[in-house]
């Protein structure tokens, strides 16, 4: 089995929905994939049905396109069932397989509930922490199709919500400078022409405004806010709170 797994990512983010993790953490992953990090999006369902889409094959494919405008390495959609998601055995397993395929150093997750809006989301939420905890189980190999036991170093989570002021706590939280990414993020948003039709362009404005505020907030010029699932250490203060000014 080992010889035929793909060869590791570095981070992969989870969303309930295609759309999730391009609102919540896209600016992040298109600046990692500049950085040279390889990437990758886990969406746990289709995200169908949905009131203006006439169905999963086009969903998907707006999927594909927002993947390719942040220039992820892969993108894995799970047949888990939308508006019925839950926190079972069986959705632990099926991401914990994934995490265990593609061995990433790194896994984003959705923050907590999201006010007014899935509750997928927060049942997305505990079937990620648990997903990284079966990853690195030993001895239950059938369940997991016998692939690799793997271990991820880091967990992080992303606030969803574009309608509160309020975040959830953790081990630490901090803003991603995603200033040079921000437009690239919008635009991974936008391939969601189905969710986002024109009468909802308030929607990007609040992106692009939460962006710029998070941002102001830590010296950039757009930021993006990650949570750290446990507890943030520094080796080396200056360098992570004082970085070089770069050269104009």
């Amino acid at each position: 089995m080992t010889d035929e797994l793909p060869q590791p990512l570095d981070v992969i983010a989870v969303g309930a929905h295609p759309d999730d993790v391009e609102i919540g953490c896209g600016g992040t992953l298109a600046r990692m994939a500049d950085q040279g990090y390889r990437t990758g999006i886990v969406d746990l369902t289709d995200g169908e049905p949905t009131p203006l889409s006439p169905g999963p094959e086009v969903r998907l494919e707006e999927a594909r396109a927002a993947a390719n405008v942040l220039g992820v390495t892969m993108r894995e959609t799970l047949t888990l069932p939308n508006r019925r998601l839950f926190d079972n055995y069986e959705s632990r397993v099926a991401l914990a397989k994934v995490f265990r395929r593609w061995r990433p150093r790194m896994v984003i997750g959705i923050a907590d509930r999201t006010p007014m809006a899935s509750p997928d989301h927060w049942q997305a939420r505990q079937i990620i922490d648990a997903a990284v905890f079966y990853s690195r189980l030993t001895k239950w190999d059938a369940d997991f199709d016998h692939l690799p036991v793997h271990r991820v170093t880091k967990q992080l989570w992303y606030p969803l919500g574009l309608q509160t002021l309020e975040f959830p706590s953790g081990g630490g939280a901090f803003v991603s400078d995603i200033s040079s990414t921000l437009d690239t993020k919008i635009r991974s948003v936008r391939c969601y022409a189905t969710q986002f039709p024109p009468e909802k362009d308030r929607v990007f404005r609040m992106i692009e405004g939460q962006g710029q505020f998070l941002g102001a907030a830590a010296g950039f010029a757009a930021g993006e806010l990650l949570i750290s699932a446990t507890t943030l250490g520094l080796r080396d203060i200056p360098a992570a709170i004082c970085p070089a000014e770069p050269e104009i």
